[in-house]
């Protein structure tokens, strides 16, 4: 006789002290529904007064310290706000600052706060020089292929130190892409620490010239090695976590479907993950480019219940349409106190490109 699971076996106990007489073992899928909620707009970086909000050029990422919460907006540069809670950020507006100087721009994707009070971030970088003249659209711009470094702050992120950088996709570069920004690079990410705090885990847009590694990919590093990264990130690369971190190869969990290097390219890209409390499963919202021009089809979503099962995350699902200005970076806020970017309930608020005018409710 086989033993019934424990869950299984209290479901079983309840629903018969209830009265209910069918029994179903088989776990329910995750839902959302995405409803509208009053607008809610991120100041943005390089803004000029509250009421003229900046750009919003990458993930939002967000973290507590005490009562206060922090935010940082990102376009070339990182810019901090902090506030009482996400519908009360107005406080401390400043950019931020790091410790050297780089030939391109870093944008702050992704922090976490560790327990000893340090806050970690990591950035998107666009080296500046890369294929100079050869944009396929504007003689004036160069392309760049993104690379993706990490910092560490003891002021909550209003100046960094620079730990350098940790992921970068084969050096071979296509300067003859029909992409419009890009001519190889790895960027365009986010991050998630696992529960039992061993692994940080890198959600990462892949760009290089080889199509079987364009994507969302995956890369993984101890999270003991946080103070001295470079070096200790791999890549998840034919199901295993081998390849280097620094050009190495990588297996993408959504491969794209037509090469980004492509004038009618289709991929997925700029991933955002957040622990859900309520579904107790991972989250990951994800943008869905329809050609070279990284004009946005949609914004999808994907979970998952265990960061180190890299198949276990769904196919993703179409969530919302790309009209009007919702184009690019969608991810989650949570909306109670102690919820961020990476962490939220039943109920949290949907930003896309620093904006809000939805809620997403999950079943």
């Amino acid at each position: 006789m086989k033993t019934i699971p424990t869950v299984l076996a209290i479901s079983i106990l309840l629903q018969l002290a209830t009265g209910c007489s069918s029994i179903d073992a088989t776990p329910r899928s995750p839902s959302v529904t995405v409803r509208a909620a009053p607008p809610l707009q991120f100041r943005g970086a390089n803004s000029k007064a509250p009421g003229e909000p900046g750009e919003c050029d990458c993930n939002s990422p967000a973290h507590w310290d005490k009562d206060t919460l922090y935010v940082f907006n990102s376009a070339g540069h990182p810019w901090r706000v902090s506030g009482t809670d996400l519908f009360n950020l107005a406080g401390d507006y400043r950019p931020c600052t790091y410790n050297n100087q780089v030939a391109g721009g870093r944008w702050i994707e992704c922090t976490w706060k560790a327990a000893d009070g340090v806050l970690y971030g990591w950035y998107h970088f666009e080296p500046a020089g890369i294929c100079p003249g050869a944009h396929p659209k504007s003689p004036q711009m160069s392309l760049t292929a993104p690379k993706i470094g990490a910092a560490k702050s003891t002021d909550n992120g209003a100046t960094w130190v620079d730990l350098g950088v940790v992921l970068e996709a084969e050096p071979a570069l296509k300067c003859d892409t029909k992409n419009y920004y890009f001519a190889g690079g790895n960027g365009d990410f986010c991050i998630m620490l696992d529960q039992r705090s061993k692994h940080l885990y890198f959600f990462i847009s892949t760009y290089p010239i080889e199509v079987s590694q364009q994507g969302v990919a995956l890369a993984r590093m101890a999270w003991a090695d946080r103070d001295a990264p470079a070096g200790k990130v791999t890549k998840l690369y034919k199901g295993a976590w081998a390849e280097p971190g620094i050009g190495g190869r990588a297996t993408p969990i959504f491969p794209a479907r037509i090469d980004w290097h492509r004038a009618d390219a289709d991929a997925f890209w700029g991933p955002s993950v957040h622990w859900n409390t309520h579904l107790r499963q991972y989250v990951m919202l994800l943008n869905r480019a329809k050609d070279g021009n990284w004009t946005q089809e949609g914004v999808y979503i994907s979970y998952n219940r265990d960061l180190a099962d890299p198949a276990g995350w769904t196919a993703p699902v179409k969530i919302l349409e790309a009209t009007g200005p919702d184009r690019w970076y969608p991810q989650v806020m949570g909306i109670n106190k102690g919820e961020t970017d990476k962490l939220a309930g039943r109920i949290a608020r949907l930003f896309v490109r620093g904006a809000s005018r939805w809620e997403l409710v999950f079943e």
